[in-house]
């Protein structure tokens, strides 16, 4: 099983990405781009593993089954650096101590590759103290920056980036994945894929997480439900509630398979306590799980208004007659009714007042309640703007 194997629906980067792999001297610098749930960053790690792959024919990179490959892929191999950020913006200060890490010869593999998961996430100051070290690497580093679009990026980083394109897969692709990869009943595995629109993370884990499944029902039921000016303030409540619900359960289940797969490609003892060498590495990465559980909450507000947009986008689905597929199937005959008493414009308000929370509890430091709460009260229907 190659490290390309689930790099569903992505056909074209696969293609792109091996061949670069094979190379005697691939690019310096690549930038991945893509929308939420393409799978940038696990593109990224691919070909790092592709990159420090143990096979010595070319055409074998990324086998997938050497030592180089299963570290890189468990993120514990020493010549790659991973950097997310807990914060809006990486700083100035994280952007120099990546120059600094990118000096570093590689330590056992052929390159010293640093990933940056988060390359949006840098303000301008940040990204110059990177540019004359993407300019002019050091002869065995590879930059791989990850980013929703490459405008996301100041251009002259994204000049100097081969850049690899990434696309959702169909549904079909995704519910494929579920079944063939874990086993999901195919019917499960559809509607998962279907309710997570396509984001193989989130479909993953709405397949086979129940509670998962029930708090977006939840979630995105509480249009129903909105028709006072104190039910919206319940229904902002209870969206708090779910979003942080959810956060909550998939750090703990993602953070235990994380410390699992880690002690098995260290080899670590069953039992007994931890030689010393593999407890500093399992310390290190629960720092960057404690890390990264401050940043993805925020992510965890907007995945819950994302499920509540798609139900607006099936209403209006509903109100233009597409014809097209429901994101939310089950509710269609909620949903037929809803669109009977609204306006395809009036839908359209309602989803760009969504949008524009999700663009605030990202990119701010908005209480995440506070602007819920306003967002809640703006999708009453203006004749029942009542207490």
């Amino acid at each position: 099983m190659s490290v390309w194997t689930f790099l569903m629906g992505q056909e074209q980067v696969v293609e792109q990405l091996q061949r670069a792999a094979s190379a005697d001297q691939p690019n310096h610098a690549w930038l991945f781009t893509g929308p939420p749930g393409s799978g940038r960053s696990n593109a990224a790690r691919a070909f790092a593993a592709a990159l420090l792959c143990d096979r010595e024919r070319l055409d074998e990179r990324g086998c997938g089954e050497c030592r180089a490959c299963r570290t890189a892929l468990a993120g514990s191999h020493a010549d790659i650096t991973n950097v997310t950020t807990e914060k809006v913006t990486i700083s100035i200060d994280e952007a120099r101590e990546l120059v600094r890490k990118a000096q570093d010869k590689p330590s056992t593999g052929r390159w010293r590759v640093i990933i940056v998961e988060d390359a949006d996430r840098m303000q301008e100051r940040s990204t110059n103290v990177l540019l004359k070290a993407i300019e002019e690497p050091p002869p065995r580093t590879v930059w791989l920056l990850c980013a929703p679009s490459p405008g996301d990026v100041l251009v002259t980083i994204r000049s100097r980036c081969r850049a690899v394109n990434l696309r959702l897969p169909p549904v079909k692709d995704v519910a494929d994945l579920l079944v063939r990869r874990d086993g999901i009943d195919p019917a499960l595995a559809e509607a998962a894929a279907r309710a997570a629109q396509s984001h193989i993370g989130v479909a993953k884990r709405l397949a086979t997480d129940g509670g998962a499944r029930d708090r977006r029902n939840q979630i995105v039921r509480l249009p129903l439900d909105l028709k006072t000016v104190s039910g919206a303030m319940k229904a902002a409540a209870d969206l708090v509630k779910l979003a942080e619900a959810e956060a909550l359960s998939s750090f703990e289940q993602r953070d235990a398979q994380e410390k699992s797969a880690l002690l098995a490609t260290l080899g670590a003892p069953e039992t007994g306590t931890l030689p010393p060498a593999i407890r500093g590495q399992v310390k290190r990465l629960e720092d960057d799980q404690t890390r990264r559980a401050k940043r993805s909450k925020n992510d965890y507000f907007d995945r819950a208004l994302t499920d509540l947009t798609s139900f607006y986008r099936d209403v209006l689905m509903l109100q233009v007659s597409s014809g097209r597929d429901l994101v939310n199937e089950p509710l269609r005959p909620e949903l037929e009714a809803f669109a009977r008493r609204g306006t395809p414009e009036g839908t359209l308000v309602r989803i760009e007042a969504i949008n524009k929370v999700r663009d605030r509890i990202v990119n701010t430091n908005v209480a995440p309640l506070l602007a819920i709460e306003a967002m809640a009260v703006s999708l009453l229907p203006e004749k029942d703007y009542t207490a």
